[in-house]
């Protein structure tokens, strides 16, 4: 009992004991410890945070956008448009026609065999014309002078009718038919080269002639060049009674 109260009394007027003073050393080293990370951890998250400020923003929502950014009605419905065409192809997105627009196979045949007919008077009153007048010989073969001006006359009737006769050939005009573009938009010369030079002298023999079929039985009625040149046919007369414009 003396013994102990004595070693109270040492305490007290000595101090701590050396454990109690290792505890205590180890307590103020991790509380320095904690001191020193903290202005380094503050100044990351506020480089952080500036970077982030610099940086562009991501919007994953509408809900999202309008919190961060604070965007406005008339803001928001614009960003809803531009972003429309990542949801839905651009085609359907901008004008839809019926099916039922769309020209069958049998009367787009009568309308390109009734074109043959007017390009083979073309070519007979004019290039047969002059052969006959100069006396010159017709000379056979892909590569003769009056097979490749009989080509050149074929693809240049497609295609400057198509384009400046909005769309139609005379076929086209009589059995009531347009060349239209899928885009809503007027026909492009890119569109027209593809569909009415490339497209048809690659299918202007046989079995590459075959390309016409997939008209017959597409929701579009498209054959191979239409699909290139994102064009197709329509009824005119379907048209202008839908639009209540056929008297």
């Amino acid at each position: 009992m003396v013994d102990e109260k004595n070693k109270e009394l040492s305490e007290i007027t000595n101090g701590p004991t050396s454990n109690e003073q290792e505890a205590e050393n180890h307590f103020n080293y991790e509380k320095d410890k904690e001191n020193i990370a903290a202005p380094e951890e503050a100044s990351a998250s506020s480089k952080m945070a500036a970077a982030s400020s610099n940086g562009p923003k991501v919007f994953y929502n509408s809900q999202q956008a309008r919190v961060e950014k604070k965007l406005q009605p008339a803001e928001l419905a614009q960003l809803q448009k531009e972003w429309q065409h990542y949801e839905v192809p651009e085609e359907q997105v901008s004008n839809q026609l019926p099916d039922y627009f769309f020209a069958g196979f049998w009367m787009r045949l009568f309308a390109f065999t009734l074109d043959l007919l007017c390009i083979a008077a073309i070519k007979n009153s004019s290039l047969g014309l002059v052969y006959r007048l100069l006396g010159l010989e017709w000379q056979g073969g892909f590569l003769g002078v009056y097979s490749l001006v009989g080509i050149a006359i074929y693809l240049a009737y497609f295609a400057l009718l198509t384009k400046y006769n909005h769309g139609q050939t005379i076929g086209k005009m009589v059995f009531g038919l347009r060349v239209v573009s899928l885009s809503g938009e007027e026909l492009t010369w890119y569109q027209v080269l593809v569909r009415e030079i490339c497209c048809r002298f690659i299918l202007m023999k046989f079995p590459l002639n075959l390309g016409y079929l997939p008209a017959a039985f597409t929701a579009k009625k498209q054959h191979v060049g239409d699909y290139f040149a994102e064009t197709s046919v329509v009824t005119v007369n379907i048209i202008k009674a839908f639009n209540k414009e056929l008297a």
